[in-house]
């Protein structure tokens, strides 16, 4: 928007140009949206109080969460508003890969907060119907899925179509998956659909602690604006053999504002929180990672970085296994991070190191990029 706005401009005074810099648009816009969530946050904080929409606390949850009753829960609107309007005022909003993640937003947090509207306003921990989350979840990923192969097929030669479309194999310059093996991108669509579900999911299993999800969040979203930045200029693109990816550039704004929003909600959410991410803020987190990855073909390099995202949910779905299959449980309990609580970490000490083993990771994977 003010893109356009200053482009228009510039036909009047040239240093209106400086603003076409993808560079310091990308700093403008985590600018943008640190200053709106930071500005808005304590008025959101209000509101949420104001109609009581405040955390449940599951009697399954270790003995010291019984005092976060109460807090208020769904401040992954005031991200996701942060990131939205951050992203509408400085990317190019003629590129398809901003709408592609843009959908995915709103539609993984119209899903997350129709789950958390439920829990709150109703008193019901079931939240949404697992059916109607699984549905509309699956509508956002799958056309996503549809829409990026289009693209794919649609602006590449056929030599770099396979790359494309592929599962690219880190560390290895010439390896990869051939998902476009699969007829008619099958294989491409599906593999998009679990990456996307996937990342939401774990992001979703992870949001437990005060500040555990949203900083590995940044994080990775950092990581991710580093190889979308990469994957957008060709030269680049072909000095470290990655796949050139046209539109991948304007991807670099988004990820700018998912670290500045983060970095803002992060202010309110640290211990002891004012406010949680909820559903809302998570699942849509998740899937914009995931869909970021896909876009720049770095899925492998998204599940390194993530690291504690993936851990997490293996450690909930080894749980679930045992009990029903042994009657007999794996850890403490379960995601991770209440096994080490009941372990007798402190609750800060979990989530200090879990960022920590995060950043470890993100520099990991931006270590793919030469270690080849």
């Amino acid at each position: 928007m003010l893109l356009w706005l200053f482009e228009q401009l510039s036909g009047y005074n040239s240093s209106f140009q400086v603003v076409r810099y993808l560079t310091l648009r990308s700093l403008l816009s985590v600018l943008t949206a640190l200053i709106i969530g930071l500005a808005l946050g304590p008025i959101m904080i209000r509101k949420l109080h104001a109609l009581k929409y405040g955390q449940a606390v599951s009697s399954f949850a270790p003995e010291n969460h019984a005092k976060k009753m109460g807090t208020p829960t769904m401040g992954g609107v005031l991200i996701l508003l942060s990131i939205g309007l951050s992203t509408l005022l400085w990317a190019d909003l003629s590129n398809p890969y901003v709408w592609i993640v843009l959908f995915v937003m709103v539609v993984f947090g119209a899903v997350g907060w129709a789950d958390d509207w439920i829990k709150v306003r109703y008193k019901d921990n079931a939240g949404l119907p697992a059916r109607k989350k699984f549905f509309w979840t699956s509508v956002g990923s799958l056309a996503a899925g549809i829409a990026l192969y289009i693209i794919a097929k649609g602006q590449h030669s056929p030599e770099h179509t396979a790359d494309m479309l592929d599962l690219l194999i880190p560390f290895f310059k010439n390896l990869s998956i051939p998902l476009s093996a699969i007829p008619m991108g099958i294989g491409f669509i599906l593999f998009t659909y679990l990456v996307i579900n996937g990342g939401s999911n774990a992001v979703n299993l992870t949001d437990g602690l005060d500040g555990l999800a949203i900083m590995p969040v940044v994080l990775v979203a950092a990581g991710l604006g580093v190889f979308a930045y990469l994957a957008g200029d060709m030269r680049f693109a072909d000095y470290l053999h990655i796949p050139y990816v046209r539109y991948a550039s304007e991807l670099v704004v988004i990820c700018a504002a998912m670290v500045g929003a983060g970095l803002a909600f992060l202010w309110y959410n640290a211990h002891p929180a004012q406010v949680f991410m909820g559903d809302v803020g998570a699942l849509a987190l998740g899937a914009m990672l995931g869909t970021i990855a896909v876009m720049v073909r770095q899925e492998i390099v998204f599940a390194i970085m993530g690291g504690v995202f993936v851990v997490e949910a293996i450690s909930v779905f080894l749980q679930i296994g045992s009990l029903r299959m042994r009657n007999k449980r794996v850890f403490l309990m379960a995601p991770l991070h209440h096994h080490y609580e009941k372990k007798g970490w402190r609750e800060t000490q979990v989530v200090i190191r879990f960022w920590i083993i995060t950043i470890i990771l993100v520099v990991l994977g931006l270590m793919t990029l030469k270690l080849r």
